[in-house]
């Protein structure tokens, strides 16, 4: 007997019927054999000394690649597992899983969960293990011998009841464990690991399940990584929105009065004001008229426009309201607009027709997915939609992507990419079946694109059930990608409303609908800019600009109030910090709230009409007159702040 293994250059070999990942590579060469240490098998991966069962396509894993570093983290999570049952034999274990970040494993056990404070003595038990070197096996148990072994632990014992009959397992010492993927044949390159955090973790990601503890971890080949991956998890943790929200009291979720619910303190609900009045007024000047609409609607609208029946999962329940009249709350804007279309009688000379809304809507998000202001349950879109003539695609689409790089220019973003996402054609399923309708928008979408020449790359099976679209994937302040913006084509939602505009020639036509957002939602927007910034906000956008302190109340604080008044009627943001503290905590609080400008008042300020301005990251200050002092941040505002924008991050 043999078997046939098709490598990835195309060759196709026979070997022997216990032929495993090693012996294979090591007929390709002495040298790769040396560096395997797993393989894959049609794309699932099989242990270094695992005989290969049958027929495929083979790979050869070694440690350089993600291949390599998931088989090494994999490991890492195996041998935590095994550390903390040696720890507690008691303990009850759910999923292990590794991936691009790390590894976690997901544990229970009668009374406390372990404590951040445990994880050193955790990691030194796992160091213990992997120097005793001993090898981790390959074991099948049947269904009888997994009952027998777990029957104190629900979740093994599900694993086992779910992995089929006889079981493979992977064996440490005394520890026996299911875990997905390959493992390494030894233990030796497991040097470089770290154990990060504990969370709760609802076991199958079901809320109705009990809560389990997850045991974060991560492992690289290299210190020098490790090294950089430390340095990586500093700044995401310095640039967390929800800990730099916390910190300038932005907002607050309280899951006890709703989860995904975010509440806007004063300083947020300045920041956000600011974005919504500047995106307002750069939609009327491209000529949006603006609108409300309810966010409650009969749940036929969604059925007509095919969200209930492509996006039932992540809508909220219908409310019955009697009499047969269930409405539901939006996921979408888009069918709003279409009855503001609807209302009037349209004619060509109405196209474009431009609408837009700061819409609020709900998505139906399971807990676990919650996160800050990145993932709510209610959300305020910058939504807009254009109706337009077949012939009047292309140009309209060429003005909403100068808007939105425009706007991108004002809130200096600069990283970003376009990526044209269409539809999979053989998943009829999620996508309208239209060929034809599917065929000429994708290629306007790109016509238009190759027009205006930008870069661009194309990604099958990105595209809304109703259409092609545009996405701008903008870079995070940690390098990952994130659409902020979409242009959609949609020939769909027009014919199952049955718009339609009168022509020149007097009879009924088809408009096309555009859906776009030049800045997604207003929660992950100012999250994303949390971020970039810092909370270090351009003068711009900071909830406050200026603080001024007087140097002694009773001599100096008349004098700022006077300088107060005037920045105020010039439409500055400023408060006067008057406390009975001393100067030098003052101004440090002031750099901490990361106010841009602190102005500070004494004596020689008093006497030469003058204040002292010190900004924000800079330890020098300098003297103004009161006048020269608003037109700098008068012009600073009007500028976008551009230039000082990301200074000081």
């Amino acid at each position: 007997m043999s078997i046939s293994l098709k490598f990835p250059d195309g060759n196709v070999k026979s070997f022997d019927d216990d032929a495993t990942v090693l012996t294979v590579a090591q007929s390709i060469s002495p040298t790769l054999g040396k560096k395997a240490i797993a393989g894959k098998l049609d794309g699932q991966f099989v242990d270094l000394n695992a005989p290969l069962s049958h027929d495929g396509a083979i790979e050869i894993v070694t440690k350089d690649g993600d291949d390599g570093l998931a088989v090494l983290r994999n490991t890492a999570a195996f041998v935590l597992a095994a550390a903390l049952a040696d720890l507690n034999p008691k303990m009850r274990f759910g999923e292990a899983h590794a991936d691009e970040d790390g590894f976690y494993v997901d544990t229970d056990q009668d009374g406390a969960q372990i404590s951040v404070d445990e994880l050193t003595a955790v990691k030194d038990k796992m160091k213990a293990i992997i120097a005793a070197s001993d090898p981790i096996k390959s074991v099948s148990l049947s269904q009888a011998d997994a009952a027998a072994k777990f029957g104190d632990d629900p979740y093994r014992s599900q694993l086992a009841q779910e992995a089929g009959d006889p079981i493979a397992a992977h064996q440490l010492g005394d520890f026996v464990g299911f875990q997905e993927g390959a493992l390494l044949p030894d233990l030796k390159p497991l040097k470089h690991f770290a154990l990060l955090s504990v969370a709760g973790a609802y076991w199958e990601g079901k809320s109705s399940n009990p809560m389990l503890q997850r045991i974060y971890g991560t492992a690289y080949y290299k210190e020098a990584d490790l090294e950089a991956d430390a340095q990586r998890r500093q700044e995401a943790k310095e640039r967390d929105h929800r800990v730099i929200g916390r910190d300038l009291d932005l907002f607050f979720v309280d899951p006890k009065v709703g989860a995904g619910l975010p509440y806007w303190m004063p300083n947020g609900a300045t920041i956000r004001r600011t974005i919504e009045r500047y995106v307002i007024d750069r939609e009327v000047a491209a000529g949006y008229e603006h609108v409300y609409t309810p966010v409650l609607a009969n749940l036929d609208v969604y059925k007509t426009s095919g969200h209930w029946q492509h996006y039932r999962e992540d809508m909220f329940p219908p409310m019955d309201m009697g009499e047969g009249e269930m409405l539901e709350l939006r996921p979408m804007n888009c069918p709003s607009h279409i009855q503001i279309y609807k209302h009037h009688i349209r004619s060509y000379r109405d196209l474009p027709m431009r609408i837009a809304e700061l819409g609020m809507m709900h998505r139906y998000e399971k807990s676990g997915a919650l996160s800050g202001l990145q993932r709510v349950r209610e959300m305020t879109l910058n939504d807009g939609h254009t109706f337009v003539a077949l012939e009047q695609v292309q140009d309209e689409f060429k003005k909403i992507l100068q808007l939105i790089m425009s706007v991108y220019a004002d809130f200096n973003i600069t990283d970003y990419t376009f990526r044209l996402s269409y539809r999979d054609p053989a998943n009829t399923e999620k996508y309208f079946d239209d060929d034809e309708m599917w065929n000429r928008s994708q290629s306007m979408l790109k016509g238009a694109m190759d027009d205006l020449g930008l870069e661009y790359y194309e990604a099958e099976g990105e595209a809304a059930f109703y259409g092609p679209k545009l996405d701008i994937q903008t870079k995070t302040a940690l390098g990952n990608d994130e659409t902020m913006s979409t242009i959609q084509l949609d020939f769909m939602l027009p014919k199952q409303f049955e718009l339609s505009y009168v022509g020149a020639d007097g009879e009924e036509h088809r408009p096309v609908m555009i859906h776009r957002g030049i800045v997604g939602t207003m929660e992950r927007f100012i999250a994303y800019l949390t971020e970039i910034y810092k909370g270090a906000f351009p003068t711009w956008l900071a909830p406050t600009q200026v603080v001024m302190i007087p140097v002694n109340n009773d001599a100096h604080l008349d004098y700022v109030n006077d300088v107060k008044a005037k920045l105020l009627a010039e439409g500055i943001r400023v408060k006067v910090d008057d406390r009975n503290e001393k100067m030098g905590y003052k101004i440090r609080e002031a750099q901490t709230q990361k106010v841009p400008y602190t102005v500070v008042v004494g004596d020689d300020e008093l006497a030469s009409a003058s204040v002292s301005v010190r900004r924000y990251g800079e330890q020098d200050s300098m003297s103004q007159s009161v006048n020269m002092f608003i037109s700098a941040i008068a012009a600073d505002v009007a500028n976008y702040s551009r230039t000082d924008a990301r200074a000081n991050n």
